[in-house]
């Protein structure tokens, strides 16, 4: 049977009781949300903090989505279900509800949360993918004040991120702009699991032609992969099944996936370059249709 190590508790009442906390316990703490990624690593003995500390009283206070005009604001809090759910956060952004579709099953999307999947750093995680995509900024609170980092980097490496021992991420900041829509797509073994590969794209029409476009890659790397490289094919070029086509071809070249149980490296490449034609596709119907 798989036990955690014996580890002490205690149940943050705010952010400023939890960053208190974590400035006196330092870095043999570890904050605990949902705990579906935590509490396995424990049972196997790949994380074994001494003291774990207990968010779920904060979610009045980071549990929140906020759609402004130029910027949505979702509290690191905020659960699965709620970022599923919310009508809101779809119209401006449907890559979000695209992906909670397809993320683990009804029991972790009620518990687990958004900052606890982006500072678990997995590289095949979804909402990371999504928020590379999007061009997200990561607000991470600490004793002395907060901190605003972009996606790329709050992410150091597989499992670890930029927030340091005495802080934590509190808040994820999306720019609103005109003309847009986004899509996700993810092949995994069955319902509910880790992707083998997926890709989120999002893409800004301006005048029948693409003024801007980014898509990120989960899977296929050490990190969340964002492609500058796709971003630069597609600006001024109008939408074709070419365009999608050479954006895919460029998104397969740029990635590093490697061969396991999951699939072999050139499996994932095809599938780099088919998922991200189909996101970008998907992208450009919803603006599309919408107008």
């Amino acid at each position: 049977m798989q036990v955690p190590a014996p580890v002490e508790y205690e149940r943050a009442t705010s952010v400023d009781h939890a960053i208190g906390l974590l400035e006196r316990l330092g870095g043999s703490a570890r904050i605990v949300a949902g705990g579906h990624s935590l509490l396995p690593m424990m049972k196997l003995r790949l994380a074994s903090p001494e003291y774990l500390i207990d968010i779920n009283d904060l979610h009045g206070e980071l549990g929140y989505i906020r759609v402004e005009q130029t910027e949505v604001r979702i509290g690191a809090m905020t659960r699965h279900r709620e970022l599923l759910e919310s009508g809101e956060l779809a119209e401006v952004f449907p890559v979000f509800r695209d992906a909670e579709r397809v993320i683990a099953d009804p029991v972790v999307r009620n518990r687990g949360t958004l900052g606890g999947s982006l500072c678990q750093a997995d590289p095949s995680e979804d909402l990371s993918a999504v928020c590379t995509t999007l061009g997200a900024s990561c607000v991470i609170r600490g004793g002395a004040g907060e901190r605003v980092v972009t996606m790329e980097e709050f992410y150091r490496g597989p499992y670890e991120t930029a927030v340091e021992d005495a802080e934590m991420l509190v808040e994820i900041r999306i720019p609103v702009r005109p003309g847009g829509s986004s899509a996700y797509e993810k092949v995994e073994r069955r319902a509910g699991d880790w992707a083998i590969v997926s890709a989120g794209a999002a893409v800004w029409l301006d005048g029948g032609v693409i003024a801007d476009a980014r898509v990120g890659l989960a899977a296929v790397g050490p990190n969340t992969t964002g492609l500058p490289a796709v971003s630069d094919a597609l600006r001024g070029r109008e939408p074709s099944e070419e365009l999608y086509e050479h954006a895919g071809t460029l998104a397969a070249e740029a990635c590093s996936p490697v061969t396991d149980m999951r699939g072999s490296a050139d499996y994932k490449r095809h599938l780099a370059r088919e998922l991200t034609r189909r996101a970008l596709r998907r992208s450009v119907a919803r603006i599309n249709e919408r107008d």
